[in-house]
């Protein structure tokens, strides 16, 4: 205990170089939650995928359309548990900066191949039976004050027109990487508006999603199903959800890799401070460590002198950086543009990080001035002038 308290007293002996320490150890932690929270948010979707669905689209390009009439096909493969179909519709919802996807899907079929999509049966009924209704997340809900009942009014872009749609149900991301921030509609109420104002784009979907009876089988049914259209005006290309997600991500693959690498440069420079931080107590001390080799501490001692020091400033910067994370995270969430990031929040693996981090900054800092007190004879120390 009295080894301890020690410790204690040499981490205070300079107030404001420690407290001025604590807290650069606390903004790093911080940046580099921050960092990690974004580059989280932005692969979200690829941890949401699910681990037994297949994306079926077009083989030249996602934005070309497929037959509404492949679905019956694709679900006779053998391998098949189910199928449902979506199709993007854009839109705009009360102006052009309120982004959110809008999609047509089957609310027969969604909820089977889907159940991360969590509602009650009522819902689902509700859903089921009205052909203008929608089904909102409950983030949207919340981010636009809706309710069961209200009138959602869109203006077509990719679909010119206004469209009107009642909301039939909210529900819930059964995890919290799921999206809560989709509005879907019936592709039937689509499909059918289509069949009077533009009939060549009758019948068409934007993509199936299909869900495997075994993981294990589904690089094989995902080449069962393409060669059904193989040599068709309309081939498909089919993919686990995670590699269809992940294609997406391509093009900012830079960035998120840039970000990556400035949050670990973060922790290096934080670590160089630190390590300054405690070369120079270390060299203060100099003819202190000799004087307590010269009364019988060994050198374990000086070892729990000097890492003791270091990880208590290491662990108070953790501890203070990890509420200060909290609340940027949250400001940051409020501030940035709505449906930027439908999901946004600090993953647990980011917190075992940031202070897994930091504690291994305290143990690098020490190192350097262990070596040099275990290393500086006894009447070299008590000769050091500083």
């Amino acid at each position: 205990m009295e080894l301890l308290i020690i410790v204690l007293k040499n981490a205070l002996r300079h107030k404001l170089r420690t407290t001025l320490t604590i807290i650069g150890v606390a903004v790093a932690v911080m940046a580099f939650g921050l960092l990690q929270t974004v580059v989280t948010a932005w692969g979200a979707g690829v941890d949401g995928a699910g681990a037994n669905r297949l994306i079926t689209r077009q083989a030249v390009s996602f934005i070309f359309p497929l037959p509404y009439a492949y679905k019956d096909r694709i679900r006779a493969v053998n391998g098949v548990q189910g199928v449902t179909w979506f199709n993007w519709f854009g839109g705009v919802y009360k102006d052009k900066s309120q982004f959110f996807a809008r999609i047509a899907c089957d609310p027969e079929t969604l909820f089977d191949v889907y159940p991360d999509y969590v509602v009650g049966s009522d819902v689902k009924q509700a859903f089921t039976s009205q052909r203008n209704s929608c089904l909102i997340g409950e983030q949207l809900a919340g981010r636009f004050n809706l309710k069961v009942g209200d009138i959602m009014q869109l203006e077509g872009d990719i679909y010119p027109g206004t469209w009107q749609f009642v909301i039939a149900g909210i529900y819930k991301p059964r995890d919290k990487n799921v999206d809560a921030s989709q509005m879907f509609f019936h592709w039937t109420y689509l499909d059918e508006r289509l069949r009077k104002d533009d009939p060549t784009r009758a019948g068409n979907i934007g993509w199936f999603s299909v869900s495997a009876k075994s993981i294990d089988d589904m690089p094989n049914l995902a080449a069962r199903i393409d060669a059904l259209f193989a040599n068709s005006p309309a081939e498909t290309k089919s993919e686990s959800e995670r590699a269809f997600q992940q294609g997406f991500l391509q093009a900012s693959g830079v960035i998120v890799t840039a970000i990556h690498i400035m949050s670990f440069v973060i922790i290096g420079i934080i670590m160089l401070v630190l390590c300054n931080t405690m070369i120079m107590s270390a060299r203060e001390r100099t003819r202190e460590y000799a004087v307590l080799k010269t009364l019988g501490f060994r050198s374990e001692h000086l070892v729990l002198f000097i890492s003791g020091e270091a990880m208590i400033i290491s662990i108070l910067g953790a501890a203070l950086g990890v509420p200060i994370l909290i609340m940027m995270v949250s400001v940051f969430e409020q501030a940035m543009p709505k449906g930027f990031f439908p999901v946004f929040y600090v993953a647990p693996a980011t917190y075992a990080l940031a202070i897994g981090a930091a504690l291994m900054v305290g143990v690098i800092a020490a190192i350097f001035p262990i070596h040099r007190a275990l290393r500086t004879r006894i009447v070299d120390g008590l000769r050091f002038a500083g």
